[in-house]
């Protein structure tokens, strides 16, 4: 994911690393006493086989998945909302509690009675030994930043779903109808795409408050700098799905590509003297000190007032910038006490 969460890992690829993933898929396929045999085309209905297209090639699932996994954020929410919990997910430490996982993940799969599936190193370094001894039907990954190199690779391990556009750039709605089609079921990837409009107007409901309220969303890539989230960005919709208006200044900043966000730098704090809150996060305490010290982001009249609307929890920093069906009913409570602490400060 863009900014502040980037996983960085150093495990160089090697050739010879390479070669053995290709030998353990091999073995994979001939495998018929650990991988379950997948359930006949005929069996699973019409839904198979599924072709599924994207930036980095063409992903054909023959037969109904058994054996899931997902690279990235947000598939594995879906495909457990799905009633298929994947055997192996990317792991992301940064935002996942004391349990090792992400929260509203690990609450739905132990919920259900299931098993917590096994979580590998992802990001620029994808742990392909990991995939490969997890016999995958499917990887799902369209909400991601797998690079070609990567699917090249991943694709000889199961079918790869890669993103349709650019690298973490896929609507949210789109995301899931991606998988629901992967999965063989579409009609219920609708349904939970309606199902979490229906979450977050219910919610906007509750709150007339928040009418004509605006906002801008912030990030920093450390002291001096300053990027706003356009609308598209996920953290963006959420709020806005909340009752919110997005700051009509966010409109004139130009795209970085392939971010949904514009770096506009510190110097151009004062173009958001019109929002009526900020909403932000930080890495770490010792981070988000510094970035308030600043004179120019501290003098923002919502940060200045105390409509400054960010958290310290970082599973709720990363469930509130993704948009599944676990992570808006897990946020959703969380987050209106917050935005109406922030709205109070206006004093309207």
């Amino acid at each position: 994911m863009p900014f502040s969460f980037t996983r960085v890992r150093r495990r160089a690829l090697t050739v010879s690393t390479i070669a053995a993933v290709a030998v353990l898929a091999l073995g994979a396929c001939s495998s018929t006493d650990e991988k379950p045999t997948p359930e006949p085309a005929k069996a699973a209905g019409a839904a198979f086989p599924v072709t599924i297209d994207s930036a980095l090639g063409q992903a054909t699932i023959n037969q109904k998945p058994e054996r899931i996994v997902t690279l990235g954020q947000g598939s594995a929410e879906t495909a457990i909302a799905l009633g298929h919990t994947p055997v192996g997910i990317e792991s992301y430490a940064w935002g996942s509690d004391k349990t090792g996982y992400l929260p509203w993940i690990h609450e739905a799969v132990t919920k259900a009675g299931g098993t917590l599936p096994k979580q590998f190193d992802g990001g620029e370094d994808i742990d392909f030994d990991a995939i490969v001894e997890l016999h995958p039907d499917v990887i799902l990954a369209p909400w991601s930043g797998i690079t070609k190199e990567q699917y090249d690779i991943l694709k000889d391990i199961a079918p790869t779903v890669a993103y349709p556009g650019e690298p973490w750039t896929t609507k949210w709605d789109e995301q899931i109808q991606t998988i629901a089609k992967a999965l063989g079921r579409p009609a219920d990837g609708d349904t939970l795409i309606a199902q979490i409009n229906r979450q977050l107007a219910d919610a906007a409901a509750s709150r007339p408050q928040y009418k004509d309220v605006t906002f801008s969303y912030i990030y920093t890539a450390g002291p001096g700098t300053l990027g706003v989230f356009l609308p598209g960005e996920q953290r963006v919709d959420m709020v806005s799905s909340l009752g919110l208006t997005v700051d009509p200044v966010v409109s004139s900043f130009e795209e970085t590509k392939g971010t949904a966000s514009a770096l506009i730098g510190l110097e151009n704090a004062p173009k958001l003297a019109n929002s009526d809150l900020i909403f932000t996060f930080y890495t770490d305490d010792k981070t988000r000190k510094e970035i308030e010290a600043q004179k120019l982001y501290a003098a923002i009249p919502a940060v200045k007032r105390g409509g400054l609307v960010s958290s310290d929890d970082n599973s709720f920093v990363t469930a509130s910038s993704i948009i599944n069906p676990l992570t808006v009913p897990w946020v959703i409570d969380r987050y209106l006490p917050m935005i109406d602490k922030a709205v109070a400060t206006l004093g309207r």
